[in-house]
């Protein structure tokens, strides 16, 4: 049943706009009761593989830190002791530094006004930065110097490096692998919980082998097996806004930041007052 609730939480809040994903939903349910679906084929039975059941991980808050609240916050990113923020909103899109113990900001960056700014990642070098609708990704030096940019079909919402290879999400249940130079699509996966696709992936921090994505409009972050697009895991941050003092134009939870060398993990939400610093207890 908690499967269930967690179908309702994800996709109930995420554009609903008919009973059919409602029907899809108590579906689910049902396969994640009864085992292996099953699908025809040219009118033959085909046993699908068994999906992966997810698990939800706990966490513990190691710290929190402040954040500006001009900041509509698109991605995040911790590199060598500095986090880099990526900001949306025409007019308000920038990319800047962030000193995590006095939440000072370092604008480094700022988009043309015509432009709604989204998430970011470093790779190979180089600083990417997303735009939502304009098709236009701007890539910087590490020091967030402009070099140029480049131009990707569909929505920009998340990116983010595995080291090797550049991962982008556009608001559906598709993450795309796209090349690092052109962004043009090289391979893609299809993001789905027990086996149903999972839509309104954004900000998204590769840890450790897998893809961890925030679920726009909800308080869930989500880890996703690059190979599969199977969710194995979630976690539920819907807690921490009861921790923002006084910050009543706190939007919607989104930035996702890894640290390496503590492995915790930096999350904030667009406007937020604080970023936390949280543990994944598995």
């Amino acid at each position: 049943m908690r499967i269930f609730i967690v179908y309702l939480y994800i996709l109930g809040m995420s554009r609903i706009k008919d009973w059919a994903v409602v029907a899809l939903i108590v579906a689910s349910l049902l396969v994640a009761c009864g085992g292996a679906r099953q699908t025809k084929n040219d009118d033959k039975e085909v046993a699908t593989k068994e999906e992966v059941a997810a698990v939800e991980y706990d966490y513990t808050i190691v710290a929190d830190y402040p954040h500006a609240t001009e900041s509509y916050t698109q991605g995040l990113q911790y590199l060598d002791g500095i986090m880099w923020e990526g900001t949306g909103r025409e007019g308000s899109s920038w990319l800047q530094r962030i000193d995590l113990t006095t939440g000072h900001r370092d604008i480094v960056a700022t988009l043309p006004r015509d432009q709604f700014g989204e998430g970011i990642t470093h790779h190979k070098g180089y600083i990417y930065q997303l735009t939502w609708l304009s098709n236009i990704a701007h890539i910087y030096d590490s020091k967030g110097r402009h070099l140029r940019t480049a131009t990707y079909r569909g929505e920009g919402w998340g990116i983010t490096s595995s080291g090797d290879e550049l991962y982008l999400s556009d608001g559906t249940a598709t993450i795309r692998r796209v090349n690092d130079s052109t962004l043009a699509t090289e391979a893609s996966i299809v993001v789905t919980l027990n086996g149903y696709p999972l839509t309104n992936i954004n900000e998204m921090e590769w840890i450790e082998g897998k893809i961890w994505a925030n679920i726009y409009l909800t308080s869930l972050i989500v880890e996703i097996d690059p190979s599969t697009g199977e969710v194995t895991g979630y976690v539920d941050l819907a807690a921490l806004r009861s921790l923002l003092s006084d910050n009543p134009e706190a939007e919607a939870l989104n930035g996702i930041a890894y640290n390496s060398t503590r492995n915790t993990l930096y999350v904030t939400g667009k406007n937020w007052n604080k970023i936390f610093e949280i543990e994944i207890i598995r």
